[in-house]
């Protein structure tokens, strides 16, 4: 294994109950308590347009969100450290480049060695992967390539005002493998067939969904088994889970929500769909984002464009303007035209007025406990309608 780089931690470490959170702002009583978890990206390639729109989207549901209810922001590239996506990788890079420094690496470059890693032939055995997985449950042990491209990132939230929810802490699950398993049993969703030499499925065919592997027949996990070591000691501890995910995984979620209902837990996902390219959907590990990586975005835009007019702007185009759907292909002229916009709400910014925040964002709650990130920012687009506070702004988008 190669390698004894491990990811810093710079953000501060989660409590008994797995909670990261803005600093100074603890619980106060009789609100509500939402827990956020969307779908973690792994520190393996550049982010793109696709991961953007999710990160902008549950920075702002998480912002507005805090200003009316305690909110938890889980999101934590320690637990899916353990998929064969990140340690075939991770070994992958230690068999066929070996041992050299990452420190100077774009994410783009090592992005390339991962595509390379996805169109080889065969995965790695499962022994090979164990010293990895030992290494990262016992040691919370992070490979130099992802240690590296996990620093970009949180370069990248600072500069777009978002909250870093711990990219670089170490932040485990509170159950281990087998006590998830046991969880599972307990509910009646675990078939474990591990026993004859089978693999273990997540089965809720009781409720008309098909079985769904969760850990292979050499004791792999994938995500999704990750997902219910951190959710299921975690659900029941809020009054609303918000589950945040791309539109290629519907079927897996409406499982999660399954199960966590099944343990009490009341449940929301929100879906969104993936931002076309040219017209084209492709995922990251196929590559194909040249120029259009969130760091190459902002290396283009950040010297024309102040801080609060490209975090502001980013949020209208990304959220507003495409939506929740992926029928709008990434357009630069149409980014570059919210970011024209963001200029005049922030030059037409009204005298702030604190108190009318809440009341504000509470209009865009519906019949659920979060504050719906496209309601409240396209409301910021509507004509005939005043600039928005700038308190508001601050609070939420800023």
């Amino acid at each position: 294994m190669n390698g004894t780089v491990t990811g810093t931690v710079t953000a501060p470490e989660p409590a008994a109950d797995g909670r990261v959170r803005r600093p100074g702002t603890p619980d106060r009583p009789g609100r509500p308590r939402v827990l956020l978890a969307p779908i973690t990206v792994t520190p393996s390639k550049p982010l793109t347009p696709s991961h953007l729109k999710g990160l902008l989207w549950t920075d702002v549901m998480y912002r507005a969100t805090s200003e009316i209810a305690d909110v938890v922001y889980r999101y934590s590239p320690t637990a899916y450290h353990l998929t064969e996506q990140t340690l075939g990788f991770w070994e992958y890079l230690d068999r066929t480049v070996g041992d050299i420094d990452y420190s100077g690496l774009s994410e783009e470059r090592i992005g390339e060695m991962y595509v390379g890693y996805r169109a080889a032939d065969g995965k790695p055995e499962a022994a090979a992967l164990r010293p990895y997985a030992e290494a990262v449950e016992a040691e919370g042990w992070v490979h130099p390539a992802g240690a590296r491209v996990l620093e970009l990132w949180t370069a990248h939230y600072a500069r777009l005002g978002m909250h870093d929810p711990g990219l670089l802490a170490h932040q485990p699950p509170a159950l281990g493998a087998e006590e998830s398993l046991e969880r599972l049993r307990d509910l009646g969703f675990c078939l474990d067939l591990r026993g004859c030499g089978g693999p273990v499925y997540l089965d809720a065919t009781r409720h008309g969904l098909p079985l769904r592997q969760i850990v292979d027949a050499d004791g792999r996990p994938n995500y999704l088994a990750c997902m219910m070591r951190e959710l299921l000691p975690l659900g029941e501890r809020f009054d609303e889970v918000v589950l945040l995910y791309d539109r290629e995984l519907d079927a897996d979620y409406h499982l999660v929500e399954r199960v966590l209902a099944a343990s009490g837990v009341s449940v929301r996902r929100t879906v969104l769909g993936r931002v076309p390219i040219d017209g084209r959907i492709r995922s990251a590990r196929h590559g194909g984002w040249a120029d259009h990586t969130v760091g190459a975005l902002l290396e283009e835009l950040g010297g024309e464009y102040d801080d609060a007019v490209l975090r502001l702007g980013m949020r209208l185009y990304f959220i507003a303007v495409l939506g929740a759907g992926q029928q709008q292909s990434f357009r630069r002229e149409v980014l570059r035209q919210s970011l024209t916009r963001a200029a005049r709400l922030l030059s037409a910014g009204r005298t702030p007025d604190p108190a009318a925040v809440p009341e504000v964002l509470a209009r865009h709650r519906k019949d659920h406990l979060h504050v719906n990130p496209y309601r409240l920012t396209s409301s910021l687009l509507a004509r005939h309608r005043p600039a928005p506070a700038r308190d508001l702004l601050e609070a939420v988008y800023l």
